[in-house]
């Protein structure tokens, strides 16, 4: 699963796309009330943004079709002519985004197919690699860095209070449970941060080794400066 980077076959899927044949079959579904001039345009491997305006393209289109009464006639073709619009102008933000992403490749990648531990302390960490150089025709450097965690584990105040106390299996497995959602949100945390110094003109070489993530004084938990390590 990607996380940071589209995978490579949704970006030739993306890219592959006629925006103009695009508009012109919205404007025949929207004709004909019904989403089948659609279909040979291949939405269904661009990925989940697309694919969810293509269901409410499609949703919209099969309420107004069972339409009947005038007045509702037209609140429904104002929502399909909204979602065929949203549909084209989601195509063309994620055409933009994979022009960018395909020009950031020249100098930068970070790679984001972290495997999961199979079982988490509170002592957490991701490692993130990523090549780097500094203009297309050079050779990449590579690197690697560990953004570490301490987690801990604060009372939920939003749970009801039990008369029983959970087993200990239960208990173990409610705390790997949390663990591994922290886990995701630091490797989340931790791949944009590399990202974003590197898309903002960093180089490879002033990244750390390890880096221990500043907590939220809020709570403990991460926020989005935990991981930028180039804050002092």
């Amino acid at each position: 699963m990607s996380y940071i980077n589209l995978p490579l076959d949704q970006q030739r899927e993306i890219a592959a796309i006629d925006v103009r044949a695009l508009e012109a079959a919205v404007s025949r579904c929207e004709r004909d009330e019904q989403i089948a001039p659609i279909y040979a345009l291949g939405l269904s491997g661009c990925g989940e943004f697309i694919a969810s305006e293509y269901r409410a393209f499609e949703r919209a289109l099969a309420t107004h079709s069972k339409a009947k009464a005038h007045a509702k006639r037209e609140q429904t073709r104002a929502d399909v002519l909204r979602a065929g619009s949203n549909l084209v102008h989601a195509v063309e933000q994620m055409q933009e985004h994979v022009k960018t992403e395909q020009e950031q490749a020249q100098l930068f990648v970070v790679d984001d197919q972290i495997m999961v531990p199979s079982r988490f302390s509170s002592r957490l960490t991701v490692t993130v690699c990523y090549r780097w150089r500094p203009s297309s025709d050079a050779q990449w450097a590579y690197g690697r860095t560990v953004f570490a965690h301490d987690f801990t584990r604060l009372p939920d105040y939003t749970q009801t209070l039990s008369r029983r106390k959970p087993s200990a299996a239960k208990a173990a497995s409610d705390l790997q449970e949390k663990l591994y959602r922290e886990w995701e949100h630091l490797k989340m945390q931790a791949l944009c941060a590399v990202r974003d110094f590197l898309r903002g003109g960093g180089d490879g070489a002033d990244i750390p080794e390890s880096f221990a993530v500043r907590a939220s004084q809020y709570g403990g938990g991460l926020n989005n400066f935990s991981c930028r390590f180039w804050v002092p």
